[in-house]
């Protein structure tokens, strides 16, 4: 399976699936690394792993339509079967979610549809959640709204601050994802009318839960 990865900043998820590909747990190949930011460890990451880098920098572009356009030719030259979202911080138009419809994912740090968007761990402290954690899900037009791949949950312990439990919820995105690929891989997941399939059986709001 060949894909695309979008990213914004540091890559930590990128890095876990370059890892998990040359381990061999994962028949992949990653044609591009695309940054909406330039200069980012991601980048680093990419060309280090001998994989091609784009920088399609966002503060170049006066809409929102001109930057996805710019962005949709970029990824189209590579004819991607799956497009990963891996700390890619940017809202994306309908017609760019259209056209990658059922084959753009995205991790989010939070037990969706709890907590979209931003700051979701402070968020999840200040709301007194027993629990928390990370989603893979299909992108969809409303963010942080498409349907639940798969999750993962973590305790959040009394003495928690933010930075303890993102730490905490980040060991577990870089469990997450490459599983999920490997599912993708393995043809085991699909998007039926907005609902997700786990070896043709129908997944509830959470999706596949792995802990």
């Amino acid at each position: 399976m060949n894909i695309v990865v979008l990213i914004s900043g540091r890559g930590s998820n990128l890095q876990s699936i370059i890892d998990k590909k040359e381990e061999g747990e994962l028949d992949i190949t990653i044609d591009a690394v695309i940054s909406s930011v330039p200069d980012v460890l991601g980048l680093q990451r990419a060309k280090k792993a001998g994989i091609s880098t784009h920088v399609i920098h966002h503060e170049k572009f006066t809409g929102r339509e001109a930057f996805d356009q710019s962005l949709q030719d970029c990824i189209d030259q590579y004819h991607p079967q799956l497009v990963v979202l891996a700390g890619f911080m940017r809202v994306l138009s309908p017609a760019f979610v259209a056209h990658y419809q059922g084959r753009l994912i995205n991790i989010h740090p939070a037990l969706l549809p709890k907590f979209p968007g931003l700051n979701t761990h402070r968020r999840a402290i200040e709301a007194g959640e027993k629990e928390h954690g990370v989603s893979v899900h299909f992108v969809t037009a409303e963010v942080d709204g498409g349907p639940v791949i798969a999750q993962a949950k973590v305790e959040i312990k009394a003495d928690d601050t933010t930075d303890t439990l993102a730490t905490r919820v980040l060991e577990q995105e870089h469990i997450l994802y490459p599983r999920v690929l490997r599912w993708f891989c393995e043809n085991r997941i699909t998007l039926k009318k907005k609902e997700v399939y786990f070896d043709n059986t129908r997944l509830g709001i959470e999706g596949m839960v792995i802990n």
